[in-house]
């Protein structure tokens, strides 16, 4: 695909005033921010030397922003924020000069600045996420057998080989933003726990079980989840309990942010099944879009899950003012009668709800007042503002 993701629009609309963009490392953030605001006074603190400057005299930011003064932009981004959190503190003097000048700030992780006791601005800049590519930003150009192998980050997706990228993707993590920020003491272990917790994307999240794997404590593993979660490469999704007929579970799902960073993770042998791997892989693709779909919507929806204690499951359950949708994910390309069992059991205690059941076929189907659409076909159909089904 080379350098053509650049040319690929992106469903993100930049706020009017100023705000922090946050995302997982790879999505396209520095490259989103240059195309939305081309003559932008640019603060790159990736680059050693502007961050050896700003580290130690964050002031002079002051002077940057006051040599564009009579320049025609009055927009200042500054790259990978929580690098120099002091900034913020100047940012926020500037703000309050009321100059006009808008601050965009991106970042891969919030994590360090909340460490810090950085207020984020006291509410002076608006909070938005980016996600790796949706099927609809990339058109023609998606196909899901390749989504499912390779993830949608535009890192991977503009390299020649993607392989190579996905397999390092977690290394430069660990080194850049766990071992760098000393966010643990030992990186060992933490190395072990991202390959041990890949056991659990797209399953109910057992911290004992997690923790027995990597022979360390519970809390050490609650904490490490908490910094996957920081750094946006990993999330959770709890169980849907509004008005609730029946015993449910308590433990929410857990999942990586995009299917190619889980498979990558995610060790392989003789004793695992495709199939079920597959079906982790699809679940996670649909999740990760479901969640672009709420940000990029600027919607009140919330994304749950939905497990009783007797088993019964349905993977993602889609929230909010506009409506109450009801999601299951299937990796195979026809249905079984018990495939429609859980969604069933949704809408007895939901009867307003909308059942959708995702598979691999190759035709929408309705059964016993279910639709029954192509995974890939939901995909490409989903845009932000529209509730996610409503024109089946």
């Amino acid at each position: 695909m080379g350098r053509i993701v650049e040319a690929i629009p992106r469903f993100f609309d930049a706020p009017a005033g100023s705000f922090f963009l946050f995302g997982p490392r790879g999505t396209g953030k520095s490259t989103l921010v240059r195309a939305l605001f081309p003559d932008a006074v640019y603060v790159d603190l990736l680059d050693p030397g502007v961050h050896r400057s700003l580290s130690a005299r964050p002031e002079h930011l002051k002077e940057r922003v006051a040599a564009h003064t009579q320049s025609t932009t009055d927009t200042v981004i500054i790259d990978e924020i929580q690098k120099v959190p002091a900034l913020l503190d100047v940012v926020h003097s500037l703000l309050e000069e009321k100059t006009g000048r808008r601050f965009v700030l991106t970042g891969s992780s919030a994590r360090k600045l909340r460490r810090q006791g950085v207020d984020l601005l006291a509410g002076r800049a608006i909070l938005t996420l980016l996600h790796p590519f949706m099927a609809a930003e990339l058109g023609d150009r998606f196909r899901l057998d390749d989504a499912l192998e390779y993830g949608l980050l535009p890192v991977v997706l503009d390299s020649p080989d993607r392989q190579r990228v996905l397999d390092t993707y977690a290394t430069l993590y660990v080194r850049e933003e766990v071992q760098m920020e000393g966010l643990v003491r030992d990186i060992g272990p933490f190395s072990r726990f991202l390959e041990a917790v890949s056991f659990s994307h797209a399953s109910a999240l057992n911290i004992s079980n997690v923790a027995r794997e990597c022979e360390v404590g519970r809390k050490t593993v609650e904490s490490w989840i908490e910094i996957l979660e920081d750094l946006l490469i990993a999330y959770r999704v709890p169980i849907f309990t509004k008005r609730a007929r029946r015993a449910l579970s308590t433990h929410p799902k857990f999942y990586l942010f995009d299917a190619g960073v889980y498979r990558s993770l995610r060790p392989m042998g003789p004793l695992d099944r495709p199939e079920e791997i597959g079906g982790h892989l699809l679940e996670g693709l649909v999740g990760q879009h479901l969640r672009a779909w709420i940000d990029y919507s600027g919607t009140d929806a919330r994304l749950y899950t939905w497990r009783t204690r007797s088993g019964v499951e349905v993977d993602f359950v889609l929230y909010g003012s506009e409506g109450l949708s009801a999601i299951e994910v299937k990796s195979a390309g026809r249905l079984r009668p018990q495939d429609l069992r859980p969604l069933k059991s949704f809408k007895e205690d939901y009867p307003e709800s909308t059942a959708l059941l995702l598979y691999r076929g190759a035709h929408p189907l309705l059964r016993d007042g279910i639709h029954c659409l192509p995974c890939e076909d939901f995909l490409r159909g989903l845009h932000p503002g529209d509730w996610p089904g409503s024109t089946t």
